[in-house]
């Protein structure tokens, strides 16, 4: 059955990538980004001559945005089957560096905007109970690397609040879950960004921190030099979550190719803990 599938932050990376997939497949897709006159109407012209796609304005740290856009589709299409949380920025430095101020940029659109996203479509979503959900976390919503601390932790909140979500949903006809990429080479680094900027800050901490990123940017170096995971395998991965059948959809689904399956083996060893866990608050 052909789908109603809205995707944020859809002018480049993955979303873009998810657009072009979905619309192969006849879906009807609803590519939303900030700036379409401006900054990215040369990404909105392309998705949309797509034969399936339709292009709209949409600011996730806005709620008039979201409440506009979402009420757009439900006018022209009476439904929203999928949404697709994929917009996101990114951070890097060292914590201490970052301001509160650049620590909430960086929340209010990697938790606050999938949150304005998920309450704008869930009505319609539970009064056909149905829908789906996918949220793009991170493989460092699990693990947290060092000198991206701020933007780990906006993950690992992201995790907490659809893992949450997941069980509350589950009687409604509404499925909500994770999409866990590790690295892949897309526009979120070059993009907009928000870095912890107090040079005193980043000097003071020396040699250590230094070493440590250049242990880290090595290890990126060979992942993306010898083998370059292909962000397709990101958007194949949501499509193969919306062909699934209700009710056997994982919460989580661990994309990294460079880990060699540690992620999948991480994901199990955590979920079979956590199953024991949950049991003594009787779920």
């Amino acid at each position: 059955m052909k789908k109603v599938i809205l995707i944020t932050g859809a002018s480049t990376g993955f979303g873009a990538l998810m657009a072009r997939t979905f619309d192969k497949e006849g879906h009807t897709v609803i590519a939303t980004m900030r700036n379409i006159k401006d900054k990215n109407a040369a990404f909105a012209e392309t998705l949309s001559a797509l034969p399936n796609t339709e292009v709209i304005e949409l600011d996730v740290t806005d709620d008039t945005s979201v409440s506009n856009a979402v009420k757009t589709v439900f006018a022209r299409h009476g439904k929203i089957d999928v949404l697709i949380n994929n917009a996101g920025i990114y951070g890097g430095g060292v914590l201490e560096s970052y301001t509160l101020g650049q620590i909430q940029q960086l929340f209010d659109v990697n938790v606050w905007g999938v949150h304005r996203m998920n309450n704008a479509v869930l009505p319609g979503m539970r009064a056909a109970k149905e829908g789906l959900i996918i949220t793009v976390s991170s493989q460092v919503g699990r693990i947290s690397l060092p000198l991206q601390s701020a933007y780990n932790a906006s993950k690992f909140a992201l995790e907490g609040l659809i893992e949450g979500s997941y069980a509350e949903l589950a009687g409604l006809g509404v499925e909500s879950v994770l999409l866990e990429p590790g690295g892949f080479i897309t526009e979120i680094i070059s993009k907009a960004h928000v870095n912890g900027d107090r040079e005193e800050i980043q000097e003071a901490y020396g040699s250590s921190v230094t070493a440590i990123r250049q242990r880290i940017q090595e290890a990126f170096t060979k992942i993306f030099t010898e083998a370059a995971p292909d962000p397709q395998l990101v958007a194949d991965a949501a499509l193969g979550l919306v062909n699934m059948d209700k009710g056997t959809r994982p919460l989580r689904t661990p994309l990294d190719p460079s880990s060699k399956g540690i992620d999948i083996e991480y994901n199990n060893a955590t979920e079979e803990i956590k199953k024991r866990w949950m049991s003594a608050y009787g779920l």
